[in-house]
């Protein structure tokens, strides 16, 4: 955390709970990226989907701990470009880029380079955007679609026209992230607002599925949420006409970047 006294910015000394688990974060994308050089797939996309939990988990904890700081959100931002910038895009190189060339490296360069901006902008526009909406894909979701299809297919992509799919992949995804797309945010979700029981029991059915068919589900789950910022307004559940304003949310309420 940080204080300003007397005009100049003071750091404070020790540790939060949040930059912990940014840490650890951290710590995951890095295995991921040592994983997918070495060829195991499979686990270099569940390392970057562990990173996602704990990228949404500091933002929960900071929250209701009250130990939300710009420190927190610029080692959140420094730690989301490696874990889900870098790693996923070394990841579907590896997996599947690598035999087009240079045309891969471009699309794997694009999606780390559109990560990075989409940080920045997100950092830049923290305390005037919306509560309810991100402005372009967020790139723990960007991480996610790549993890999700290499969970689902983790074998190295041997056939040049699945590999061209993937570079469009990437490619889309690189662009969705730098767009002007309005993605729905959970951030403020209220945990403790009383909603009826059928609402309850879609978190558990969720669960359930993820445990019976997690390829599946999974690999659904992140296009869905892809598709949810492209699709025409009103055709997906929980889009709104864009016209809802939830007030601003002050930047010293966040932690994570996204």
């Amino acid at each position: 955390m940080r204080r300003r006294t007397h005009g100049k910015v003071r750091f404070r000394r020790g540790a939060s709970l949040p930059s912990v688990l940014t840490s650890v974060n951290l710590f995951f994308g890095l295995i991921s990226l040592l994983k997918s050089i070495s060829g195991e797939y499979g686990l270099a996309a569940i390392l970057i989907a562990l990173a996602i939990l704990l990228d949404g988990m500091d933002g929960l904890v900071a929250r209701l701990t009250g130990t939300a700081s710009d420190f927190g959100r610029e080692l959140d931002s420094l730690a989301d470009l490696i874990s889900f910038g870098v790693a996923p895009s070394v990841l579907a190189y590896c997996w599947a880029l690598s035999s087009l060339g240079r045309p891969g490296m471009v699309a794997t360069f694009g999606f780390v380079l559109c990560g990075a901006l989409r940080l920045a902008r997100f950092n830049i526009q923290a305390s005037t955007t919306d509560r309810l909406h991100f402005v372009g894909l967020p790139i723990p979701a960007a991480a996610g679609a790549v993890a999700a299809l290499v969970f689902y297919y983790p074998r190295p992509v041997q056939d040049p026209l699945m590999a061209g799919l993937v570079w469009l992949l990437l490619v889309t995804l690189a662009v969705l992230m730098v767009s002007r797309m309005r993605y729905r945010s959970l951030k403020q979700l209220d945990l403790k607002a009383r909603r009826p029981y059928p609402v309850l029991f879609v978190p558990i059915l969720i669960v359930l599925a993820i445990f019976a068919w997690p390829e599946q589900v999974l690999l659904g789950m992140a296009f869905l949420y892809v598709l949810s910022g492209v699709v025409p307004r009103g055709l997906l559940p929980g889009r709104s006409d864009g016209r809802e304003e939830a007030g601003r949310l002050p930047a010293e309420q966040t932690h994570g970047a996204e």
